[in-house]
Protein backbone atom coordinates (compact mmCIF):
# COMPACT_ATOMS: atom_id res chain seq x y z
CA UNK A 1 0.00 0.00 0.00
CA UNK A 2 2.88 2.72 0.63
CA UNK A 3 4.53 1.68 -2.82
CA UNK A 4 1.45 2.04 -4.60
CA UNK A 5 0.23 5.33 -3.39
CA UNK A 6 3.60 7.38 -4.44
CA UNK A 7 3.00 5.15 -8.07
CA UNK A 8 -0.93 6.50 -7.76
CA UNK A 9 -0.17 10.07 -6.90
CA UNK A 10 2.57 10.32 -9.65
CA UNK A 11 0.27 8.99 -12.46
CA UNK A 12 -2.28 11.06 -10.86
CA UNK A 13 -0.11 14.08 -11.59
CA UNK A 14 0.75 13.80 -14.74
CA UNK A 15 -2.65 12.77 -15.95
CA UNK A 16 -3.71 16.49 -14.88
CA UNK A 17 -1.09 17.85 -16.97
CA UNK A 18 -1.97 16.08 -19.94
CA UNK A 19 -5.32 17.40 -19.42
CA UNK A 20 -4.29 20.59 -19.01
CA UNK A 21 -2.54 20.36 -22.39
CA UNK A 22 -5.39 19.33 -24.08
CA UNK A 23 -7.33 21.62 -23.07
CA UNK A 24 -4.35 23.92 -24.05
CA UNK A 25 -4.74 22.82 -27.28
CA UNK A 26 -7.86 23.80 -27.94
CA UNK A 27 -7.19 27.17 -26.76
CA UNK A 28 -5.09 27.29 -29.92
CA UNK A 29 -7.27 25.74 -31.76
CA UNK A 30 -10.61 27.71 -31.46
CA UNK A 31 -12.01 26.75 -34.56
CA UNK A 32 -12.06 22.70 -32.94
CA UNK A 33 -13.82 24.11 -30.05
CA UNK A 34 -16.34 26.44 -31.24
CA UNK A 35 -17.60 23.88 -33.75
CA UNK A 36 -18.01 21.59 -30.19
CA UNK A 37 -19.61 23.60 -28.75
CA UNK A 38 -21.73 24.95 -31.68
CA UNK A 39 -23.26 21.86 -32.60
CA UNK A 40 -25.41 20.90 -29.85
CA UNK A 41 -27.21 24.10 -30.13
CA UNK A 42 -27.93 23.36 -34.16
CA UNK A 43 -28.55 19.81 -33.27
CA UNK A 44 -31.74 21.30 -31.10
CA UNK A 45 -32.81 23.35 -33.33
CA UNK A 46 -32.78 21.17 -36.44
CA UNK A 47 -34.38 18.20 -34.92
CA UNK A 48 -36.52 20.18 -32.65
CA UNK A 49 -38.39 21.94 -35.37
CA UNK A 50 -37.61 19.87 -38.49
CA UNK A 51 -38.89 16.52 -37.35
CA UNK A 52 -41.11 18.01 -34.45
CA UNK A 53 -43.80 18.84 -36.57
CA UNK A 54 -43.83 15.65 -38.43
CA UNK A 55 -43.30 12.78 -35.15
CA UNK A 56 -46.25 11.51 -32.90
CA UNK A 57 -44.63 11.08 -29.37
CA UNK A 58 -45.82 7.57 -28.30
CA UNK A 59 -48.11 8.34 -25.10
CA UNK A 60 -48.51 12.34 -26.24
CA UNK A 61 -46.60 14.99 -25.11
CA UNK A 62 -44.15 17.82 -26.65
CA UNK A 63 -41.42 15.89 -29.35
CA UNK A 64 -39.39 18.48 -27.91
CA UNK A 65 -39.36 17.52 -24.73
CA UNK A 66 -39.08 13.55 -25.97
CA UNK A 67 -35.95 14.49 -27.89
CA UNK A 68 -33.97 16.10 -25.31
CA UNK A 69 -32.57 13.02 -23.91
CA UNK A 70 -31.97 11.42 -27.58
CA UNK A 71 -29.74 14.42 -27.95
CA UNK A 72 -28.36 14.08 -25.05
CA UNK A 73 -27.15 10.14 -25.52
CA UNK A 74 -25.62 11.50 -29.29
CA UNK A 75 -23.58 13.84 -27.75
CA UNK A 76 -22.40 11.54 -25.32
CA UNK A 77 -21.21 9.20 -27.83
CA UNK A 78 -19.45 11.46 -30.00
CA UNK A 79 -16.64 10.89 -27.15
CA UNK A 80 -15.68 8.02 -29.33
CA UNK A 81 -15.22 9.97 -32.49
CA UNK A 82 -13.69 13.10 -30.87
CA UNK A 83 -11.19 10.91 -28.84
CA UNK A 84 -10.22 8.70 -31.60
CA UNK A 85 -9.40 11.58 -33.95
CA UNK A 86 -7.40 13.59 -31.36
CA UNK A 87 -5.35 10.21 -30.17
CA UNK A 88 -4.50 9.46 -33.88
CA UNK A 89 -3.53 13.09 -34.70
CA UNK A 90 -1.17 12.54 -31.85
CA UNK A 91 0.34 8.98 -32.92
CA UNK A 92 0.64 9.93 -36.50
CA UNK A 93 2.73 13.46 -35.69
CA UNK A 94 4.80 11.33 -33.00
CA UNK A 95 3.56 13.35 -30.13
CA UNK A 96 3.27 9.78 -28.71
CA UNK A 97 6.57 8.66 -29.18
CA UNK A 98 8.07 11.84 -27.45
CA UNK A 99 5.61 11.12 -24.44
CA UNK A 100 6.76 6.92 -24.47
CA UNK A 101 10.21 8.87 -24.16
CA UNK A 102 9.96 10.93 -20.99
CA UNK A 103 9.50 9.56 -17.34
CA UNK A 104 6.19 9.72 -16.91
CA UNK A 105 3.57 7.30 -16.06
CA UNK A 106 2.47 5.01 -18.65
CA UNK A 107 -1.49 5.62 -17.55
CA UNK A 108 -0.57 9.36 -17.71
CA UNK A 109 -1.47 9.24 -21.21
CA UNK A 110 -4.80 7.92 -21.82
CA UNK A 111 -5.47 9.53 -18.66
CA UNK A 112 -5.39 12.58 -20.04
CA UNK A 113 -6.82 12.30 -23.16
CA UNK A 114 -10.41 10.91 -21.42
CA UNK A 115 -10.33 13.72 -18.52
CA UNK A 116 -9.86 16.41 -20.92
CA UNK A 117 -12.69 14.65 -22.91
CA UNK A 118 -14.91 14.46 -19.63
CA UNK A 119 -14.81 18.20 -19.50
CA UNK A 120 -15.04 18.99 -22.78
CA UNK A 121 -18.52 16.62 -22.82
CA UNK A 122 -19.49 18.44 -19.60
CA UNK A 123 -19.05 22.28 -21.07
CA UNK A 124 -21.14 20.78 -24.46
CA UNK A 125 -23.99 19.24 -22.45
CA UNK A 126 -24.32 22.55 -20.22
CA UNK A 127 -24.47 24.11 -23.93
CA UNK A 128 -26.70 21.79 -24.91
CA UNK A 129 -29.42 21.82 -21.84
CA UNK A 130 -29.26 25.99 -22.13
CA UNK A 131 -30.88 25.17 -25.63
CA UNK A 132 -33.10 22.57 -24.26
CA UNK A 133 -34.43 25.09 -21.72
CA UNK A 134 -34.78 27.86 -24.61
CA UNK A 135 -36.82 25.41 -26.72
CA UNK A 136 -39.36 24.53 -24.00
CA UNK A 137 -37.36 21.48 -22.56
CA UNK A 138 -37.49 20.54 -18.78
CA UNK A 139 -36.90 17.85 -16.42
CA UNK A 140 -40.11 17.58 -13.80
CA UNK A 141 -38.45 14.97 -11.46
CA UNK A 142 -36.30 17.19 -9.09
CA UNK A 143 -33.26 17.63 -8.68
CA UNK A 144 -31.82 14.28 -7.27
CA UNK A 145 -32.88 12.29 -10.52
CA UNK A 146 -32.48 15.48 -12.21
CA UNK A 147 -28.92 15.01 -11.48
CA UNK A 148 -28.88 11.36 -11.72
CA UNK A 149 -29.57 11.63 -15.39
CA UNK A 150 -26.44 14.11 -15.73
CA UNK A 151 -24.23 11.74 -13.73
CA UNK A 152 -25.14 8.54 -15.81
CA UNK A 153 -24.81 10.63 -19.37
CA UNK A 154 -21.27 11.64 -17.81
CA UNK A 155 -19.74 8.05 -16.64
CA UNK A 156 -20.84 6.40 -20.21
CA UNK A 157 -19.14 9.34 -21.90
CA UNK A 158 -15.95 8.88 -20.03
CA UNK A 159 -16.14 5.25 -20.43
CA UNK A 160 -16.71 5.49 -24.10
CA UNK A 161 -13.82 7.85 -24.27
CA UNK A 162 -11.59 4.64 -23.68
CA UNK A 163 -13.03 3.33 -26.52
CA UNK A 164 -11.79 6.06 -28.68
CA UNK A 165 -8.14 5.82 -27.27
CA UNK A 166 -8.00 2.15 -28.01
CA UNK A 167 -9.43 3.16 -31.96
CA UNK A 168 -6.79 6.18 -32.39
CA UNK A 169 -3.79 4.06 -31.00
CA UNK A 170 -4.91 1.64 -33.21
CA UNK A 171 -5.13 3.15 -36.34
CA UNK A 172 -2.20 5.63 -35.72
CA UNK A 173 -3.06 7.93 -38.40
CA UNK A 174 -5.57 10.89 -38.68
CA UNK A 175 -6.62 10.81 -41.94
CA UNK A 176 -7.92 7.04 -41.24
CA UNK A 177 -9.48 8.28 -37.88
CA UNK A 178 -11.56 10.84 -40.00
CA UNK A 179 -12.91 8.96 -42.55
CA UNK A 180 -14.08 6.08 -39.53
CA UNK A 181 -15.99 9.00 -37.92
CA UNK A 182 -19.19 8.05 -40.56
CA UNK A 183 -19.08 4.60 -39.44
CA UNK A 184 -20.29 5.64 -35.99
CA UNK A 185 -23.31 7.69 -36.99
CA UNK A 186 -25.34 4.59 -37.44
CA UNK A 187 -24.61 4.02 -33.23
CA UNK A 188 -26.98 6.97 -32.85
CA UNK A 189 -28.85 6.97 -35.17
CA UNK A 190 -30.78 3.10 -35.09
CA UNK A 191 -32.23 3.61 -31.88
CA UNK A 192 -34.96 5.45 -30.23
CA UNK A 193 -32.99 9.23 -29.80
CA UNK A 194 -35.39 10.66 -32.42
CA UNK A 195 -38.17 8.09 -33.47
CA UNK A 196 -39.69 5.30 -31.43
CA UNK A 197 -38.95 2.08 -32.42
CA UNK A 198 -42.51 0.03 -32.70
CA UNK A 199 -42.58 1.11 -36.67
CA UNK A 200 -39.29 -0.66 -37.16
CA UNK A 201 -39.09 -4.32 -38.47
CA UNK A 202 -38.82 -6.63 -36.21
CA UNK A 203 -34.89 -7.40 -36.73
CA UNK A 204 -34.37 -3.61 -36.94
CA UNK A 205 -35.98 -2.92 -33.48
CA UNK A 206 -34.01 -6.00 -31.65
CA UNK A 207 -30.88 -4.03 -32.58
CA UNK A 208 -32.45 -0.61 -31.78
CA UNK A 209 -33.66 -2.18 -28.84
CA UNK A 210 -30.22 -3.61 -27.39
CA UNK A 211 -28.19 -0.38 -28.59
CA UNK A 212 -26.36 1.51 -25.52
CA UNK A 213 -27.97 4.14 -27.27
CA UNK A 214 -31.34 3.83 -26.73
CA UNK A 215 -30.95 2.58 -23.11
CA UNK A 216 -28.93 5.82 -22.29
CA UNK A 217 -32.34 7.34 -23.68
CA UNK A 218 -34.48 5.43 -21.97
CA UNK A 219 -32.98 6.25 -18.71
CA UNK A 220 -32.28 9.84 -19.51
CA UNK A 221 -36.44 9.84 -20.20
CA UNK A 222 -37.25 7.98 -17.20
CA UNK A 223 -35.05 10.59 -15.19
CA UNK A 224 -35.95 13.69 -16.39
CA UNK A 225 -39.85 12.81 -16.65
CA UNK A 226 -39.73 13.34 -19.91
CA UNK A 227 -42.21 11.90 -22.51
CA UNK A 228 -41.53 8.39 -24.45
CA UNK A 229 -40.54 6.44 -21.44
CA UNK A 230 -40.65 2.87 -22.31
CA UNK A 231 -44.11 0.43 -20.70
CA UNK A 232 -45.28 -2.55 -21.00
CA UNK A 233 -43.97 -5.49 -22.59
CA UNK A 234 -40.23 -4.20 -24.13
CA UNK A 235 -36.70 -5.72 -23.75
CA UNK A 236 -34.56 -6.19 -21.02
CA UNK A 237 -32.67 -3.08 -21.64
CA UNK A 238 -35.33 -0.31 -22.30
CA UNK A 239 -36.88 -2.10 -18.90
CA UNK A 240 -34.25 -1.71 -16.71
CA UNK A 241 -32.41 1.59 -18.48
CA UNK A 242 -30.33 2.78 -15.55
CA UNK A 243 -28.85 -0.85 -14.48
CA UNK A 244 -28.72 -1.39 -18.43
CA UNK A 245 -26.17 1.87 -19.04
CA UNK A 246 -24.02 1.33 -15.62
CA UNK A 247 -23.11 -2.54 -17.01
CA UNK A 248 -22.15 -0.90 -20.39
CA UNK A 249 -19.94 1.26 -18.68
CA UNK A 250 -18.73 -1.07 -16.47
CA UNK A 251 -18.35 -3.45 -19.51
CA UNK A 252 -15.95 -0.61 -21.51
CA UNK A 253 -13.84 0.39 -18.74
CA UNK A 254 -12.93 -3.03 -17.98
CA UNK A 255 -12.25 -4.19 -21.59
CA UNK A 256 -11.00 -0.85 -23.04
CA UNK A 257 -9.38 0.78 -19.73
CA UNK A 258 -6.57 -2.28 -20.32
CA UNK A 259 -6.58 -2.54 -24.03
CA UNK A 260 -5.77 1.28 -23.92
CA UNK A 261 -2.65 1.21 -21.80
CA UNK A 262 -1.64 -1.84 -23.77
CA UNK A 263 -1.63 -0.58 -27.33
CA UNK A 264 0.17 2.56 -26.31
CA UNK A 265 2.48 0.88 -24.15
CA UNK A 266 3.19 -1.69 -27.71
CA UNK A 267 2.76 1.67 -29.97
CA UNK A 268 6.66 2.25 -30.02
CA UNK A 269 7.78 -0.79 -30.93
Amino acid sequence: MTALTPRLRWTFSDGLTLVGRELGRLRQEPGELVAALVFPAVMVVLFGYVFGSAIQVPGGGDYREYLMPGLFSMVTFSAVMAVMTRVATDASRGVMDRFRSMPMARLAVPFGQTGADSLIGLLMLAIMVGAGLLVGWQPHRGLLPTAGAFLLLMVLRYALSWVGVYVGLAVKNDQVADAMVPLFLPFTMLSNSFVPTDGMPGWLRFLADWNPVSALTAASRELFGNPGAPSGDVAWPLAHPVATVLLWSAALLVVFVPLSVRAYNRGGR
